[in-house]
C-alpha cells in the first residue's frame, strides 16, 4: 500500500509537471524571459506557492531533522535565521524586482554588471552561483535517494532515472513546472505536518520526548550534542545564523522566484506572509527529537533517512506512502528551479556576453534548457564526491561560497560606493579562502576518529578553544576587507570607476511605471533597451 500510493502521486506529480507547459501559454514560448522566470506574471498565490516550494525545500523536511537527530540543539539554527530573513528580504527583495524589471535584468550576474559597469564582474557573481547551487541541488538529490532507500529502491541508478525525468520535465515547461507542482506538493505537506502532529499528539507528549532525547544525548560520547547548546557550541551557532540569513536571498533560485511576481506588492505580501512556514520549520526540527526518542533508526546509518523511515514505521502504510512523496516532491521542485536559475546565469552573463553577444530569444532559452541538464548532473558528481554524513553540510558549504558575492550583489543594492576592480579581488580572495579553510577542516566520528580529512563540514575550530565557527563569515569578513581597502586605495589613485547604469528611482519602479521592461516587448521582437539606457541621460 504504501508504495503504491507512493508511486502513483509521484507519478501524478510529474505529469502535472510535464503538463504544465500548456498551463497559461503565451504565443511564443520560446525565450529566457518566458522559459527562465514564466514571463514575469505570477500573481499573489503562484508566487507564494514558488517561493515556498523552493525557500523550504528538502532542506527543511529533510536535512534539518536529521541534524537535530543527530546533533541536537544546532539543528535548530535554521529556526532563527528564517525568521531574520524576512524584515531584510521584505525591503531588498522589492529593490531588486524594481530594478530588474528596468533594465530586463534576470540574474545577480547582470545586476552586478549594471551597478558597477563591469562585464567581468557580472561573469564572476554567475560562475560563483553556478558552483554554489550545485550542492544545494546535492542537497535534495540527497533527500530523494533517502526517500527511494525507505521505499525499497536503492542504488544511485533510482537518483539517476529521477533527476533525468525532472530535467526533461523543466526542459520543455520551465519555470511553469515547479510553480505548478509546488501547489500540489503545499497540500501534500499540509497532511503530512497535520499527520505528524496527530502521532505526536497519540504519544507520550513532548515531555517524555525531550527527556528521552536528553537521555540519548548525555550517553553519547559527543561533548557538543544536546537539548542546548554547549558553550563551545554557541559561537558556531550564532555565525551559522548570520551567514545563513546573508546567504539565503544570495542564491540565483531566490531571485528568479522574486522575478517571476507580477509586481512589488505581490513579492512584499508574501515575504510578510512567508514566517508561517517559520512554524512549519520549527516543527520538522522537533521531529528530529520525536524520532529519537521512539526509537527510529536510520537505514544503513544513513541519518537523511530519519524522516522517511519514521513515517515508515509510525504512520499507517497509505499515510506514509502520501508523507513520501510530499518529501519527493519537495525535493524535485527546488532542486528543478535551482538548476533554472544556474542556467539563467550562464546563459545570460557568460553565453551571451562572451561567446554569442547576437543570440536570439529562442537561442537564448535552448542554451539554459540545456545548460539546466549539466548543473542537475554536476550535483549528482558532489554527492559522490563529497559524501557528507549530514546533508545540511552540503548546502552549508555552498553557503560559504555563494556569501562571497553579498558585497556586489547584496550591498549593491545599497550603495555603488565600492569599485568593481575591489569587488573582484575581494570575491576571489573570499573564495580562495573559503576552500582553503573548508579543505582543513575534518570530519570527526565516535571514538574522536578522523572519518573524512578534507571537506569534513563547514565550520572550523577557533584555535585550542573548543569553539567553532562558521567559515563563510570568516571568508566574507576577508572578502569586504579587502574589497574597502582596494577601494579606497584606487580612490586615492583616482582611478576611473565603472559607469553605474542604474539611477536611484530604478529601485522604486513598479509595474505601471512606463521604463518597466514589460513582456510583450520581448516576445513582439522589439528592440531591448540596452542595460547602459539610463547612464546616457545621467548628468555626469
Amino acid at each position: 500500500m504504501e508504495v503504491t500510493v507512493f508511486v502513483a502521486l509521484l507519478c501524478a506529480m510529474l505529469l502535472l509537471g510535464f503538463a504544465a507547459a500548456s498551463w497559461r501559454r503565451p504565443h511564443d514560448i520560446h525565450s529566457l524571459e518566458e522559459w527562465g522566470v514564466g514571463g514575469r506574471a505570477f500573481g499573489n498565490w503562484v508566487t507564494w506557492f514558488l517561493l515556498g516550494g523552493t525557500m523550504y525545500s528538502a532542506y527543511t523536511f529533510v536535512a534539518v531533522p536529521a541534524l537535530t537527530y543527530g546533533a541536537g540543539a544546532i539543528g535548530f539554527f535554521a529556526v532563527p535565521f528564517a525568521i531574520i530573513t524576512t524584515p531584510l528580504a521584505f525591503v531588498f527583495t522589492a529593490r531588486i524586482w524594481s530594478v530588474a524589471h528596468r533594465h530586463g535584468l534576470l540574474t545577480p550576474g547582470e545586476f552586478a554588471r549594471a551597478r558597477f559597469g563591469s562585464t567581468g564582474l557580472g561573469a564572476l557573481i554567475a560562475v560563483t552561483g553556478i558552483i554554489a547551487t550545485m550542492p544545494y541541488v546535492a542537497v535534495q538529490l540527497l533527500a530523494l535517494k533517502a526517500v527511494l532507500r525507505t521505499v525499497g529502491v536503492a542504488g544511485e541508478w533510482p537518483l539517476l532515472i529521477a533527476v533525468l525525468v525532472v530535467s526533461l520535465s523543466t526542459f520543455r515547461s520551465g519555470l511553469r513546472a515547479p510553480a505548478l507542482l509546488s501547489i500540489a506538493k503545499d497540500i501534500l505537506l499540509a497532511w503530512v505536518v497535520l499527520s505528524a502532529l496527530l502521532v505526536v499528539t497519540m504519544s507520550s507528549g513532548w515531555e517524555q520526548i525531550f527527556q528521552r532525547a536528553g537521555g540519548y544525548f548525555a550517553s553519547t560520547p559527543s561533548p557538543g550534542d544536546g537539548l542546548l547548546l554547549a558553550p563551545t557550541g554557541q559561537l558556531g551557532f550564532i555565525t551559522l545564523v548570520l551567514g545563513s540569513v546573508l546567504s539565503i536571498f544570495a542564491y540565483p533560485h531566490a531571485l528568479t522566484g522574486m522575478l517571476a511576481a507580477k509586481d512589488r506588492s505581490t513579492i512584499r505580501r508574501n515575504i510578510a506572509a512567508s514566517p508561517v512556514y517559520c512554524l512549519v520549520l520549527a516543527l520538522m526540527a522537533l521531529l528530529g527529537f520525536f524520532a529519537l526518542s521512539e526509537g527510529v533508526r536510520p537505514q544503513d546509518g544513513d541519518l537523511n533517512t530519519i524522516m522517511p523511515q519514521m513515517f515508515h514505521q509510525l504512520f499507517p502504510a497509505w499515510s506514509a506512502g502520501i508523507a513520501l512523496a510530499a518529501l519527493g516532491v519537495a525535493a524535485l521542485i527546488p532542486a528543478a528551479v535551482m538548476s533554472i536559475s544556474a542556467a539563467n546565469a550562464f546563459t545570460r552573463s557568460i553565453y551571451r556576453t562572451y561567446l554569442r553577444p547576437d543570440a536570439s530569444t529562442a537561442e537564448e532559452a535552448r542554451v539554459s534548457r540545456w545548460a539546466s541538464l549539466v548543473v542537475k548532473f554536476g550535483a549528482v558528481a558532489f554527492i559522490l564526491l563529497l559524501q557528507p554524513s549530514y546533508a545540511v553540510d552540503l548546502q552549508l558549504i555552498g553557503g560559504v561560497i555563494i556569501l562571497q558575492t553579498i558585497p556586489a550583489v547584496f550591498l549593491g543594492l545599497a550603495t555603488a560606493w565600492f569599485d568593481w576592480r575591489a569587488l573582484i579581488g575581494g570575491l576571489v580572495t573570499g573564495l580562495v579562502a573559503s576552500l582553503v579553510l573548508l579543505w582543513d577542516i575534518q570530519q570527526i566520528g565516535a571514538g574522536g576518529r578522523v572519518v573524512k580529512a578534507h571537506f569534513g563540514g563547514s565550520t572550523m575550530a577557533v584555535g585550542d578553544t573548543g569553539a567553532t565557527i562558521y567559515v563563510g563569515v570568516v571568508a566574507l569578513g576577508i572578502n569586504l576587507v579587502v574589497a574597502t581597502v582596494l577601494t579606497l586605495l584606487l580612490r586615492l589613485m583616482r582611478v576611473p570607476r565603472g559607469v553605474d547604469a542604474t539611477r536611484p528611482d530604478d529601485y522604486v519602479a513598479d509595474v505601471d511605471d512606463p521604463m518597466v521592461k514589460r513582456l510583450d516587448e520581448i516576445l513582439d521582437g522589439l528592440p531591448a533597451r540596452p542595460v547602459g539606457a539610463h547612464a546616457a541621460r545621467r548628468p555626469g
